[in-house]
């Protein structure tokens, strides 16, 4: 019989020590895993067509933002345990130490539902879709829920190691959960900061619909679980708005304001100080079982000085005076009640599932925050948390594993017009990046399949103990597989052509390489080494689910297996004008070419539509797009954009402009790369000289 998940607790913990454990000694001996700055992000959204700023002369990316290599914020594209790593090893090419005992305050809210398959609708002109999950994003979702708590409680256990690591000896971590899960990870909580550092269970409640389904009570509230590193951690005061209710119950009156009273005996009989006789008054005869007072001796006779204390004119308890303070409103207690769920209509809506309320990210960011402070959410999601830090002069880094998460935080920080910031990914998947999953076993050896189902032979062990390469028989072209846990980057390529040049002899005419997943700058990587004769092939993002379904021989037999090359993007030719000491560039998108939708992860009657949209309107793929006008080769400055949803500029949510005029400094020679994300993510991008 399985165990129980009570008898699985004591593994959960040693496993999640363990990892946690490798993870820190790694960092410490110098196997790091990096982060790849993806773009620069100076926000400037198109309002008319044409850029409303001008565009900043940066000798250095990194220095920009505040001067002198200041702080920037960061959004990170991947998976959070990856992302800590980095952070706790920091990151050179920005200027970013190690964050480790760096963080004022951490809120995560990661996914309860075991059920869900996160599937993100996207609308498109005159029809809508639906996206599965990416392959990193199967692959992470599996883990966390292959068998249940138990997987989630697995997930949870090491990232939150990391997180104390990074907490400052003043830090703060909220943990956001609801009724699944929320007594057992109090339980993994308290073995982590300790129970002593336990300071509240916040009982949030979302929804005021009394209404019930099925044979339950109506499910209205979430928990909040919230500790701190030390004892010692602050926690400012925080207040809600008075109700009618409340100043009622301010009857009374001294030249000190108005008041209500509240007992300064509580029941429960001590034996301590609050248990001792005061001012004649023994609180252990007091009530049936006996009282004491709510403080010590001296601080009642402190109270009593300031005349806190209300005393009846004819016997009984003295009373605590509470005056009413109309500026503060009513402290907030571990019940929160005045914050509701976003409506779907609301102005705050982002449109995302789990989007958390602003003023509940308010709440928890200035009780236990203060300005400059670093707040960090690992579980991004819609970016409330970093925007709210943003508003409230914090800085901010926010991470999910989702590309829908990424685009959705990445134009709504731009729409709060933030301070200039970084949207980054892990650099490196080969060094980590889920080593252990066990789904697909079944599969066998996955880089056989793969050169099976696109015409190669493997090589013997013989030959070589690389199982990633394969060969076509009668010809010189070698093949290379990527694995689905990883991003296919320029170092990919770089491997393929020298293996090209290599391999047993050399002499190879030409190698492709098969991947599932690409850095955003790959197609910079393939032009870098287009004669080389290599050529780049998708891997079908189903075909993980259609061997579990159909086994490899019948996929051999009815050939359904299509590799299809890379989406694209094309622009006109710039035209470009010279006025005074200024550079008038025209730049408009003439077409999006997208891979096949046999290559995206839909059902076949999303695929049909989409095939359909492909043929009327490409650039409708396009869910965002912006341009470098001065582009170094190296980094990617973003100092103009337009997406989906921007109706300053066009009043159409579901189309970008596709044309735009920037006035710049002139120079004689520049480069200006163009980029765009279309609406499954997938990120391409053009560079025009002048």
């Amino acid at each position: 019989m399985a165990k129980s998940l009570i008898e699985e607790l004591p593994r959960i913990v040693s496993e999640g020590r363990r990892e946690a454990a490798q993870i820190l000694e790694r960092l410490s001996s110098g196997t790091q895993i990096g982060l790849q700055t993806n773009e620069l992000v100076l926000p400037s959204k198109d309002v008319s067509g044409l850029f409303k700023g001008s565009t900043p002369q940066i000798p250095n990316a990194f220095t920009m933002a505040g001067g002198n290599g200041e702080w920037m914020n960061r959004l990170i594209y991947g998976d959070n345990l990856l992302a800590m790593q980095a952070l706790l090893a920091g990151d050179a090419q920005t200027g970013l130490p190690s964050l480790r005992g760096k963080v004022g305050l951490i809120y995560i809210d990661p996914p309860f539902d075991s059920k869900a398959d996160y599937r993100t609708k996207i609308s498109l002109p005159g029809t809508d879709v639906e996206q599965k999950p990416t392959i990193l994003e199967q692959f992470a979702y599996a883990d966390t829920w292959e068998d249940g708590t138990i997987s989630y409680l697995k997930m949870l256990y090491p990232r939150l190691l990391l997180m104390r690591e990074m907490l400052s000896d003043k830090g703060s971590i909220y943990v956001h959960i609801d009724w699944h899960v929320g007594h057992y990870v109090k339980a993994i909580m308290d073995d982590i900061f300790g129970n002593d550092n336990f300071r509240n269970e916040i009982i949030w409640k979302r929804s005021q619909n009394i209404s019930s389904i099925g044979n339950v009570y109506k499910r209205s509230h979430d928990v909040i679980l919230f500790y701190s590193k030390t004892i010692d951690t602050p926690l400012s005061k925080v207040y809600k708005e008075q109700e009618e209710s409340y100043l009622s119950q301010y009857k009374y009156k001294d030249d000190k304001g108005v008041y209500r009273h509240a007992p300064l005996l509580v029941s429960g009989r001590r034996n301590g100080v609050t248990g001792s006789v005061w001012r004649g008054i023994n609180p252990n005869e007091c009530g049936r079982n006996g009282m004491h007072w709510i403080t010590k001796i001296e601080n009642l006779e402190q109270l009593d000085a300031e005349g806190r204390i209300y005393w009846p004119e004819r016997g009984g308890q003295p009373m605590l005076k509470y005056y009413l303070d109309p500026e503060k409103g009513v402290l907030v207690s571990d019940y929160w009640d005045d914050i509701n769920l976003i409506s779907p209509t609301s102005n705050e809506s982002v449109n995302y599932a789990t989007q958390k309320p602003i003023s509940l990210l308010e709440r928890i960011i200035k009780a236990s925050s203060n300005e400059g402070d670093l707040v960090c959410d690992f579980f991004g999601g819609s970016g409330t948390a970093a925007a709210v830090a943003e508003r409230l002069g914090r800085r901010w880094i926010t991470c999910d594993i989702g590309k829908p998460a990424s685009l959705v935080m990445r134009k709504r920080f731009i729409d709060q017009e933030v301070k200039p910031f970084l949207y980054q990914s892990i650099g490196d998947y080969q060094k980590e990046a889920f080593r252990n999953n066990k789904r697909y076993k079944h599969v066998g050896d996955l880089s056989q399949v793969v050169l099976g189902l696109y015409g190669a032979l493997p090589f013997t062990p013989e030959q070589t103990n690389d199982r990633n390469f394969g060969y076509i028989k009668g010809t010189r072209t070698l093949v290379m597989v990527d694995s689905p846990n990883r991003l296919t980057t320029a170092a990919t390529i770089r491997k393929a052509v020298e293996a090209k040049a290599s391999l047993l002899g050399g002499d190879w005419e030409k190698v492709v390489v098969l991947g599932w997943n690409f850095a955003f700058d790959i197609s910079q990587a393939i032009q870098k080494y287009q004669n080389s004769n290599v050529e780049v092939l998708v891997i079908p993002p189903d075909l993980l689910d259609k061997l579990a379904k159909k086994g490899f021989k019948k996929l051999i037999d009815d050939k359904s297996v299509r590799f299809s090359s890379l989406q694209y993007l094309v622009a006109k030719p710039l035209v470009v004008k010279q006025n005074g000491d200024q550079d008038e560039i025209d730049v408009e998108l003439e077409n999006y070419v997208l891979l096949s939708p046999d290559n995206i992860p839909l059902d076949d009657k999303d695929k049909e539509k989409l095939q359909q949209v492909l043929e009327r309107d490409p650039l409708s793929l396009i869910e965002y797009w912006s341009i470098d006008p001065d582009y170094d080769g190296v980094t990617f400055r973003s100092t103009w954009q337009d997406y989906r949803e921007n109706i300053e500029n066009d009043n159409d949510p579901l189309h970008c402009v596709y044309k735009t005029r920037l006035r710049v400094p002139h120079k004689a020679q520049r480069k200006v790369c163009i980029k765009a994300v279309d609406v499954f993510g997938f990120e391409s991008q053009v560079i025009k000289e002048m």
